[in-house]
């Protein structure tokens, strides 16, 4: 890990309180490999820190994170098969259902596919005013495959989860806040980091094993159907990039054409 890959996601410890801050603003926090590679390795030290209390999680610039670097999408060097690569991404991406501490997300900007999906694992959601949120998958071929859909069904019901993921539509933070996405909202970026470490702090602040115990019990209604979901969702998603609709899709993009998709 070289030194600017350490910079592409920042870490900062204050006593019982880590802020953990996306570092591409000029790329809005897109996620490349290299960020994301940054990413598990400071959450899998975060899971090993003794004494460690509640996590903020946000983004240096206008925005979150807008999801996946395009610049990267279809890339692959690794001789692997789809169902590995993308088993082998959950198994990080877990790293946000199994950390001993609650992790609030200060949301701004474009939350758009995984880093709404991550944003979504975690325990809680403060945002901006003009925070828009979307899962575009469909839009391009694929599906979300990070637990994220679960977890939109858990909060907001059949409908809302459904909205999102077969229209990429994009959800706006009033909404959001309305199905119970987000919790708070907040009118500013300076007001919304604020209020994001008074959370964790509040949090900190309590007794310890209270916040472990109440942890648990939320664990236990929500976490295992979304773990069953991600597992169902790499198979899904592996037939998805091997289905000949995703190569139309492709072919019709690359030529300019209308796609003609064959349900296969």
């Amino acid at each position: 890990m070289t030194a600017t890959d350490k910079e592409l996601v920042v870490v900062d410890i204050d006593g019982d309180v880590a802020v953990i801050s996306n570092n591409r603003p000029a790329q809005l926090n897109a996620m490349s490999d290299e960020f994301d590679a940054r990413l598990w390795e400071v959450l899998a030290e975060l899971h090993q820190r003794p004494g460690l209390r509640a996590i903020v999680w946000r983004g240096n610039g206008s925005s979150f994170s807008s999801g996946r670097d395009t610049r990267q999408i279809g890339i692959r060097t690794e001789d692997i098969s789809d169902l590995e690569f993308i088993e082998r991404g959950h198994r990080s991406t877990q790293l946000l259902l199994t950390m001993p501490c609650p992790i609030v997300c200060a949301l701004k900007g474009w939350v758009i596919g995984g880093a709404f999906e991550r944003a979504l694992l975690c325990d809680l959601r403060i945002a901006t005013t003009g925070t828009r949120m979307m899962l575009p998958e469909v839009l391009h071929g694929v599906i979300p495959d990070s637990g994220g859909v679960a977890r939109l069904f858990q909060m907001a019901g059949h409908g809302v989860a459904a909205d999102l993921a077969l229209t990429g539509r994009v959800l706006g933070a009033e909404e959001a806040l309305s199905h119970g996405i987000v919790s708070r909202l907040v009118d500013d970026e300076v007001t919304l980091d604020a209020t994001a470490l008074e959370i964790a702090r509040a949090i900190a602040a309590a007794p310890a094993f209270t916040v472990k115990m109440a942890r648990r019990t939320l664990t236990g209604l929500a976490t295992a159907p979304v773990q069953r979901s991600i597992t169902e969702e790499a198979i899904a998603q592996s037939m998805v990039f091997a289905s000949a609709d995703y190569a139309e899709m492709k072919a019709a993009r690359a030529g300019e054409r209308p796609a003609h998709y064959r349900g296969r």
